[in-house]
């Protein structure tokens, strides 16, 4: 098994007595694409730093392609830092922001020349090498950003929420940009987030990160379609979270016993939750496999591609579920506040979160 390009064991951060990043144990891979996600305050930012040398760990050890850089100082480590404000150099041109680290390692000016000129290339600002800063939009300011990290050939490349500032169209296209050059160069890249859809369209792993510990770390259809906790099923997406009692091979909610296939690990009479994912319950064509409750729809909500409804299921408790927007549908096909529905969807979507 091949060396992981970042390894953190026991990684503590502690703020005025405060734990904000507490014993993290984790391993990145070589040539990973790999994201920290999770709310405002939840340690993934310090933990971004500590690897970077930006910001010294209470305790633990920090290991970049084997090494123990812990107390190595920052321009020492084989790591480069994007960060979301750009930090260009308003008074150099993109060459030479490109250029900058190089010409600090003291290359000669053919090499650095050929180099810049090939990663311009790589984020397709070759026709504006000669553009400030100022001249460019906040797409083409973070390519160069990026361009400038990577010219380095670092052994990871760290990048702290750098799609924050940009548009949504904008931030969609940087997306899959950042996959393609990322597969291209190949390097590690640990990309931190609050943003869920970046964090799943871009990533080979994704650690969702809360009150300085993860709460769940695997392939982004895993943590998504099998969340192993309350806080993970929340976070990401929308869940429709139902507390309830473990009974029989079934979770006891309100008066409805719905159906989990195959869980295990409770003991009849354990306080459960269940979740279950908007887009896997149907409004229509149900089938006989389905678990099936009628109820009313009390909110609608358009959202071109599909239209979210909240349907209540009984007093104090409703399921959001999201339904498909047909071509052959119209307005007055879909449904409306009031309406008496069944909704139903297959037992295996049923997800127990202990």
């Amino acid at each position: 098994m091949s060396t992981p390009s970042v390894s953190l064991r026991g990684l503590t951060k502690d703020f005025a007595g405060a734990t904000v990043v507490d014993h993290l144990d984790l391993d990145i891979a070589r040539g990973e694409f790999f994201s920290l996600l999770g709310p405002s305050g939840c340690g993934k930012t310090t933990t971004l730093r500590m690897i970077a040398g930006f910001s010294d760990p209470t305790s633990g050890t920090i290991l970049v392609d084997g090494e123990d850089v812990t107390c190595t100082p920052p321009h020492k480590r084989d790591v480069n830092t994007v960060f979301q404000s750009y930090a260009l150099f308003e008074h150099l041109d993109v060459r030479g922001n490109v250029g900058f680290g190089l010409r600090r390692k003291g290359l000669d000016r053919r090499t650095i020349d050929a180099r810049v000129s090939e990663m311009l290339e790589l984020v397709e600002l070759g026709d504006r090498h000669k553009e400030r800063p100022n001249r460019l939009s906040g797409g083409q300011r973070q390519r160069v950003a990026l361009a400038r990290a990577l010219i380095n050939q670092p052994k990871v490349l760290l990048l702290d929420e750098p799609l924050a500032a940009l548009d949504l169209k904008l931030r969609h296209a940087m997306q899959a940009e950042l996959k393609a050059i990322q597969r291209e160069v190949g390097i590690t890249f640990l990309f931190v987030t609050h943003d869920q859809d970046e964090a799943l369209s871009m990533s080979d792993r994704v650690a969702i990160m809360n009150d300085g510990v993860i709460e769940q770390c695997g392939a982004p259809e895993d943590v998504y379609e099998r969340p192993s906790s309350v806080f993970a099923a929340g976070f990401i997406g929308t869940s429709n979270l139902m507390s309830g009692t473990w009974t029989a091979g079934c979770v006891s909610v309100a008066d409805l016993s719905i159906p989990v296939p195959g869980h295990q690990g409770s003991a009849e009479g354990d306080a459960v939750s269940v979740t279950v994912r908007p887009e896997k319950i149907w409004l229509s064509e149900l089938t006989p496999q389905m678990f099936r409750v009628s109820g009313t729809i009390v909110a609608t909500s358009y959202h071109g591609a599909t239209t979210q409804y909240v349907v209540s299921i009984g007093p104090d408790l409703s399921l959001t579920v999201l339904e498909q927007n047909l071509p052959q549908m119209r307005a007055d096909d879909r449904w409306h506040a009031g309406d008496r529905v069944e909704v139903g969807w297959l037992p295996e979507h049923t997800v127990v979160l202990t």
